[in-house]
């Protein structure tokens, strides 16, 4: 069986397993006595804001919640919930690798850790999510900038001798996803009563109807500098220039934590923070994770990650990868070349595959991950079809992968010592 990964930031939990991939933000919803958790709660925010908690996962303890809702003691028994109901959703992994924010304190950590032991699967291993991310890309000194529901974080993290390690954790308070949005909410409802007259915040359903029309929107004018955005049959022409304001304190607070940047220095921002207009406009030397990046990072490092028959110690310092693929192709090839460098080996074909053949059956490429047998896994990146790192170095095409080379039909993939016994990517007409 293969081992989950768990990303816990609560403006998205994420947990892989098997090709399956179970997104759930950190809301819960007591009705009809029962707890709804993700999306079905976040629907219900303005429409039943009593019965919501968002604070469980950011203010965890045993402490007596206040307000109470519904039979839970304390956040614990609401975050302790909100994993099995992720783990059930998952196909029940039997053993997980924990991504934790570097802003859960000392405390939190151990009840987390109290928490999953009462859990229906084992934690094998527990890591900074910001080293991991970092652990990807290459740079003297890395900062992670993080959207949490009720703040941001940055985390500074160092690279000497090939390994990144953690410097240092720094909170924004008032720049959280749930503020962003508020922020938002109020220059689009002020937008909506200029051109039509109609305010969609004076009702608790066209409220709602707006915050759940606002994400679209974002990814909208992510690649256009205007919108309509439409809530109880009223339209309201929106720009990305006109939601600018919303960010300022963010863009502000992250100007100075991080102070002057180096040229050797490298912001990496998870994938909430770049729907935040002007966000990239800000900040030249900003790169935005994939929403797969914590799984993969992960998946790379699990090797040295499980912790399988001793207690789980909070790692905070990681191999780069990049260096580790330096470090082998200097083995192997002679001069070192970068990844970004490297030459793939010829391919037979620059058409996008669309399933691969191993063993006479043809099994649909997913774009979150195909694995294969030896633990190689096929994904898609930014630019095509690629392989993570496996245990066993795999062989595409007769010769060592590097990372970031792109497959293309016909490629053949062996990952164990039977060349015969090769996977083969191809295309399914339909």
């Amino acid at each position: 069986m293969s081992i989950g990964v768990l990303d816990i930031n609560d403006s998205n939990l994420q947990l892989w397993h098997e090709g399956i991939t179970v997104q759930s933000p950190g809301y819960v919803l007591f009705q009809e006595k029962e707890y709804r958790f993700g999306l079905p709660a976040r629907a219900a925010a303005r429409l039943q804001p009593r019965d919501i908690n968002t604070r469980y996962w950011w203010q965890l303890s045993t402490e007596t919640l206040q307000p109470a809702l519904g039979p839970a003691r304390h956040t614990g028994d609401l975050a302790h919930a909100h994993l099995k109901q992720l783990h059930h959703e998952a196909k029940s992994p039997s053993e997980v690798l924990l991504a934790v924010s570097g802003s859960m304190q000392r405390e939190q950590l151990a009840l987390l850790l109290g928490i999953v032991q009462q859990c229906p699967f084992d934690a094998v291993g527990l890591i900074n999510r910001s080293v991991a991310l970092a652990s990807l890309y290459s740079g003297e000194r890395i900062l992670h900038l993080e959207i949490q529901l009720h703040q941001a974080v940055i985390s500074e993290l160092t690279k000497q001798d090939h390994q990144i390690e953690l410097q240092r954790t720094t909170p924004l308070p008032g720049c959280g996803l749930l503020q962003l949005q508020e922020r938002m909410v109020e220059l689009i409802a002020a937008a909506f009563v200029r051109q039509t007259r109609f305010d969609p915040r004076r009702k608790a359903d066209s409220e709602q109807q707006l915050y759940d029309a606002l994400p679209a929107a974002l990814q909208t004018l992510q690649n256009a500098s205007e919108t309509n955005l439409e809530v109880n049959g009223y339209q309201a022409r929106i720009s990305a220039h006109g939601l600018q304001a919303a960010g300022k304190q963010l863009f502000d607070s992250v100007r100075e934590t991080v102070g002057v940047l180096r040229p050797d220095d490298q912001i990496i921002a998870d994938p909430l923070a770049a729907l935040l207009p002007g966000l990239t406009a800000t900040f030249e030397r900003i790169a935005v994770l994939q929403p797969d990046d914590v799984r993969r990072a992960l998946q790379a490092h699990q090797a040295q990650l499980v912790q399988r028959e001793q207690a789980l110690s909070f790692v905070t310092a990681l191999p780069c990868l990049d260096a580790e693929v330096v470090s082998s192709d200097a083995a192997n090839k002679g001069p070192p070349v970068t990844p970004s460098a490297a030459q793939p080996p010829a391919q037979a074909s620059t058409t996008e595959p669309t399933h691969v053949l191993y063993r006479h059956r043809a099994q649909p490429l997913m774009e979150t991950g195909t694995t294969l047998e030896g633990g190689c896994d096929i994904y898609r990146g930014n630019k095509g079809w690629q392989l993570r790192d496996s245990v066993t170095p795999a062989i595409v095409n007769g010769a060592t992968y590097h990372s970031g080379q792109i497959l293309a039909c016909g490629d053949t993939i062996n990952t164990g010592q039977d060349d015969t016994d090769a996977a083969l990517l191809i295309e399914v007409v339909v």
